[in-house]
C-alpha cells in the first residue's frame, strides 16, 4: 500500500479551442485551481530530474528508457503550465514552495505515480464545474493524458495494474486540495485567492494495509463522534464504522487506488461532514483477478 497526492505540447490545440476570452468566473477560480495542481507537478518532476541523471536510474533498477519517457512527462506538465497561464493572463497563479518526500529515484517513481492519480481525480471531478464547452474540451484533453501518464507510471514501471474499476474516482476540489497542501509550503501573497479548504490530514498507523484487515486511522478533529470511513472506489462509496480506539475494517474487494476519508455520515460524503482526509490507499491485484464493472 501506498499513503500519501502532459502530454504532445497542447499549445497548439487548446489555442484553437481558445477558452481564454469568455471564461465565466466560475471557469477562471477552476483553471485557476488546475494551474495550482499544474505547478505543483512541473515541480516535482523538473526538480527530481535534475538531480537523478539515467545512472541514478539504472542504478536503482530501472530500464534504460525509463527516466527518457519521464522527461517526456515533464515536458508534457510545463506545457500544461504555459497553456494555462496563457488562458489566464494576468491572473494566473504564481508557483509556490513545495516539499516532496522522495529521496531516490524509486521513491520518486512511486510518489510520481500517487500524484498522477490524484491529478486525475482532480480533473474527473472539477470538469463538471466548467461552463465554456472549449474549455471543458481542454480539460478533458488534460485528463486523458493525466490517465496515460498514471497507468504508464504504474504498469510499465512499477509493474502493477495499470488501471482500476471500470470507473475513475472523482474527488472535489476541496478533497484534492487538501492531499496536494501536504506539498505546500508557502505560496506567494499575490496569489488570487482560491475557493478551496484544506481537512485535517488523515494517515493508517499500520505501515502497510491488506482489503479486509483491521487498521487504526490517525486524525485529529473536534466534531463528536460517530465516525465512519468512506473509501471512494470508482463511482462507488463504501462506508464502515470507525470503532472507538479510532480502528476500522477495510472493506474486502477493493482493488488499486482507492480515496479514503472519515466523516459523520454513513451514507453520502459531503465537505460539512468531511472530518479528516483523503488518504490515498492503494490495493495491488494479479492480473488474473476481474475487475469490478462499478
Amino acid at each position: 500500500m501506498k499513503t500519501f497526492f502532459v502530454f504532445p505540447s497542447l499549445l497548439a490545440l487548446c489555442a484553437a479551442a481558445s477558452p481564454v476570452r469568455r471564461q465565466s468566473n466560475i471557469d477562471s477560480s477552476v483553471l485557476n485551481f488546475a494551474l495550482t495542481l499544474e505547478h505543483l507537478e512541473n515541480r516535482f518532476y523538473a526538480d527530481a530530474l535534475s538531480q537523478f541523471d539515467d545512472t541514478a536510474f539504472t542504478n536503482a533498477g530501472f530500464q534504460d528508457w525509463v527516466r527518457g519517457r519521464i522527461a517526456q512527462i515533464a515536458a508534457h506538465e510545463a506545457s500544461h503550465v504555459a497553456y494555462l497561464q496563457s488562458a489566464l493572463g494576468s491572473s494566473a497563479t504564481s508557483e509556490c514552495t513545495y516539499s516532496f518526500p522522495y529521496t531516490d529515484p524509486a521513491s520518486f517513481v512511486a510518489l510520481a505515480t500517487v500524484l498522477e492519480g490524484i491529478g486525475v481525480a482532480a480533473y474527473t471531478g472539477a470538469t463538471q464545474l466548467l461552463t465554456d464547452k472549449s474549455t471543458i474540451t481542454s480539460a478533458s484533453s488534460i485528463l486523458a493524458v493525466e490517465a496515460r501518464h498514471q497507468g504508464w507510471l504504474e504498469s510499465a514501471v512499477e509493474h502493477g495494474s495499470g488501471w482500476n474499476t471500470a470507473f475513475e474516482t472523482p474527488l472535489d476540489v476541496d478533497q484534492v486540495y487538501t492531499l496536494a497542501a501536504s506539498f505546500i509550503t508557502s505560496c506567494p501573497s499575490s496569489n488570487p485567492a482560491l475557493p478551496v479548504t484544506a481537512f485535517p490530514a488523515l494517515s493508517i498507523q499500520q505501515a502497510s494495509v491488506s482489503a479486509g484487515e483491521t487498521v487504526t486511522l490517525q486524525f485529529t478533529t473536534t466534531t463528536s463522534s460517530p465516525y465512519y470511513a468512506a473509501f471512494f472506489t470508482g463511482l462507488s462509496t463504501v462506508f464502515v464504522p470507525v470503532q472507538r480506539d479510532n480502528s476500522v475494517t477495510v472493506p474486502s474487494g477493493l482493488l488499486g487506488t482507492v480515496f479514503m476519508v472519515v466523516t459523520t455520515s454513513s451514507s453520502a460524503v459531503t465537505d460539512g461532514n468531511t472530518v479528516a482526509g483523503p488518504t490515498v490507499l492503494n490495493f495491488p491485484y494479479l492480473s488474473s483477478v476481474i475487475v469490478p464493472s462499478s
